[in-house]
């Protein structure tokens, strides 16, 4: 018998379910909350890290780019500073005694391309050191490079940044998005070497360059990376054209060839 106003069997039943679903599903959401964060928190990390993988040879190579243009105009800045010109080759060339009649030797006068490469390799580590100390004069001034004075002054090395579309080759956003931060500074001394170059032509006629090699080593840091490399530049000494006494047997420069003697008769006539 069930009296009026008295809920039925099935109506407490429905009740109970709705009860104990409404009752299950914060729960369930209490329980995946701890869980969801630290997933997204992983998935962010490791999205970020594959990027990075991917874009950081791109990076590198732009900074090393730039590391070359940059220390290749401080050092195009400290050789515009020297006191000494580029000599003629006649005014660094000393003569030779020599036992053969009618025969010049020649050579370099060594304490003038010593004096002149030590001068360089001073001007060189001077300017670098100014350069990585902050000194924006010493750098090449550019739209697309922003240099940090302070960190270069806190921890040494030249520090600049790009845009991370101007680093990864995208034109579309350009100099949009994030800057990249890059430092590079030279690792041990700075390596300068005598260089000379004949270029002989015609008979015994001689182009000749005396050049002072300058090589930096250099390390470049980049997020998450780094890389090291070298600057080089050929810097002229004495440039100049040697015209030596024309010989009276002419072989055509040696081997089989037969001999052919030039005629040759400085006190009279034929």
């Amino acid at each position: 018998m069930r009296f009026y106003g008295q809920p039925s069997r099935n109506y407490k039943k429905r009740n109970r379910y709705r009860r104990s679903s409404q009752n299950g599903r914060p729960r369930r959401k209490r329980r995946l909350l701890p869980l969801i964060f630290p997933a997204f928190i992983v998935t962010v990390v490791l999205f970020l890290y594959f990027v990075n993988s991917k874009l950081t040879p791109v990076y590198l190579s732009y900074a090393e780019i730039q590391t070359e243009n940059i220390a290749a105009h401080v050092i195009t800045q400290a050789i515009k500073s020297r006191s000494t010109e580029i000599y003629d080759v006649k005014e660094i060339m000393e003569n030779v005694p020599n036992d053969s009649q009618g025969m010049v030797a020649n050579t370099l006068n060594a304490e003038i391309i010593n004096k002149t490469r030590a001068e360089i390799h001073g001007l060189v580590e001077s300017h670098l050191k100014m350069a990585e100390s902050g000194k924006l004069e010493m750098l090449p001034l550019s739209e697309n490079i922003e240099y940090d004075p302070k960190a270069m002054d806190g921890s040494g090395g030249v520090v600049f940044f790009v845009p991370m579309g101007q680093a990864a080759g995208l034109p579309l956003i350009g100099n949009f998005g994030p800057k990249i931060p890059i430092r590079f500074h030279v690792i041990g001394e700075v390596q300068t070497n005598v260089e000379t170059d004949i270029t002989e032509f015609g008979i015994n006629n001689a182009m000749i360059e005396v050049n002072i090699l300058v090589k930096v080593n250099v390390q470049i840091v980049v997020p998450l990376a780094t890389r090291r490399s070298v600057v080089e530049q050929r810097i002229p000494v004495a440039i100049g054209l040697i015209q030596s006494p024309i010989p009276q047997i002419y072989n055509g420069g040696g081997g089989n060839p037969p001999q052919i003697e030039v005629p040759f008769n400085p006190g009279g006539k034929q």
